[in-house]
């Protein structure tokens, strides 16, 4: 698929742009053994569609813990924020591809579940912060990543229509909402979600698994 035939390109931050899912595997782990607690299956994966907000109510209803909500969010931010401001790395080819999308007059977006304070230090730590022409978190909007509000929401920060606009996501939940707004939805092939790969490669418009392949 040529890319920059597209007027913007939405992309997701983690697992899609960087490789960061091993770091929040991470927290969750340290988070609930802090509490005695085993972190269960697909917890991850319902939690990373989710606002720290979100995540902290899910978690707090699910394994009945009566904290505040806002303490726990701050616990995740405080684990989080030293690995994306120096430890957490865009993924090969990902700012080769960002580049050739700009030198081709694409307009680019982030649409992330992250906080502002996250994927800004990470942007500007890999130095494409200044690539971007509208950032959208789930904080500015009613749903998360399996609906397509915050995709709906970066296309109008850039001036555009859904059907000038592709979407990558690397979770199947994304690639639904993106299908769901009228979006080209574009499967990012992350490892950590292995078990989604068939299930995206039969919904997403298209898929793959190194930038460097995308790049013309």
């Amino acid at each position: 698929m040529r890319f920059s035939k597209f007027k913007g390109i939405i992309f997701d931050l983690d697992g899609t742009l960087i490789n960061s899912s091993h770091v929040w595997s991470d927290i969750d782990i340290k988070f609930l053994a802090k509490r005695g607690l085993n972190v269960p299956e697909n917890y991850f994966k319902a939690v990373s569609t989710m606002n720290f907000i979100a995540a902290a109510e899910y978690t707090n209803n699910l394994f009945n813990l009566n904290e505040s909500i806002e303490d726990i969010a701050a616990e995740w931010y405080e684990m989080a924020y030293e690995e994306y401001a120096h430890n957490i790395f865009l993924k090969g080819g990902a700012k080769e591809f960002l580049n050739d999308l700009k030198e081709n007059g694409v307009r680019i977006a982030l649409a992330t579940a992250s906080s502002k304070e996250l994927f800004e230090a990470v942007l500007r730590n890999n130095k494409v912060f200044y690539l971007f022409d509208f950032f959208a978190s789930t904080n500015d909007v009613d749903r998360g990543k399996g609906f397509p509000d915050v995709y709906e929401y970066a296309c109008k920060g850039m001036g555009l229509k859904p059907n000038e606009c592709a979407v990558f996501e690397d979770i199947i939940e994304g690639v639904r909402g993106a299908k769901a707004g009228g979006f080209t939805a574009v499967a990012c092939l992350d490892k950590h979600y292995i078990a989604d790969w068939e299930d995206m490669k039969q919904e997403a418009d298209f898929y793959f698994e190194d930038y460097n392949k995308l790049i013309v």
